[in-house]
């Protein structure tokens, strides 16, 4: 059945305990994993395309981009970026041809979002939508507020939204997000007529609630990059 999808279940009951020691941490420290050289080119030939006056926006993780699509669609001014690190993913069929304003491209989104940091980018608007909500206790660093890219993705500033189905994710990513910038976002329940991606309208159609946290990073200052950085090609 299609409107089948389970609950994301886990032994946390609230936001992880460690959670505000590890994002800490990943301020303090440089993140020296070097940058992928297939995302290296795909980032370089991605951006010779942008005339560097449209604003940018990124719809990270995208998996098959109809959310994408949906964006594009939404912003025509814009320079929208669907990145996604699963080749099969981005190449399945879409309900749509992209418009002219829309990239696709395959990368380590982890080695995207620092090669926009090094270069000084700022995104004007950035959506994370339903990430792998890693729900194990001992999984938070995977999650992109555990993650050490946390405070370089956030410092890309933008209007940032993230939509999950575990509310426990969004409270930490709220939490992470403030805990860096010094900026409290909003969060709530919301309902939608419209999903936006896939996993969006399975997991409405199940009837599980839908969690949305948004914040505006466009006047945040979490920090110049991190000079130990190590940025050369794997």
């Amino acid at each position: 059945m299609y409107a089948n999808s389970r609950t994301v279940e886990s032994a946390q009951a609230g936001p992880h305990e460690k959670l505000a020691e590890l994002v800490a941490r990943h301020i303090g420290e440089a993140f020296r994993k070097p940058i992928a050289a297939h995302t290296a080119a795909a980032y370089e030939a991605t951006l010779r395309e942008w005339d560097g006056r449209a604003p940018l926006l990124l719809d990270a993780g995208c998996g098959v981009g109809w959310s994408t699509l949906a964006l594009a669609r939404a912003w025509p001014d814009h320079f929208v970026l669907g990145v996604d690190q699963s080749e099969d993913r981005i190449g399945r069929g879409k309900p749509e041809d992209a418009p002219d304003n829309l990239r696709f491209v395959r990368a380590d989104l982890v080695d995207f979002w620092r090669l926009l940091r090094r270069d000084g980018l700022k995104l004007d608007r950035h959506y994370l939508l339903y990430p792998n909500p890693w729900p194990k206790i001992g999984q938070l660093a995977r999650r992109w507020q555990g993650h050490a890219v946390l405070p370089e993705m956030l410092a890309l500033g933008g209007l940032l939204e993230l939509r999950s189905n575990w509310k426990i994710y969004v409270e930490e990513f709220a939490l992470a997000v403030t805990q860096v910038t010094g900026i409290a976002g909003e969060f709530a329940e919301y309902e939608t007529e419209d999903p936006l991606t896939p996993f969006e309208r399975k997991y409405r159609d199940s009837g599980q609630a839908l969690w949305r946290y948004t914040v505006d990073l466009r006047d945040a200052s979490p920090g110049q990059p991190n000079e130990a950085a190590v940025w050369e090609h794997a």
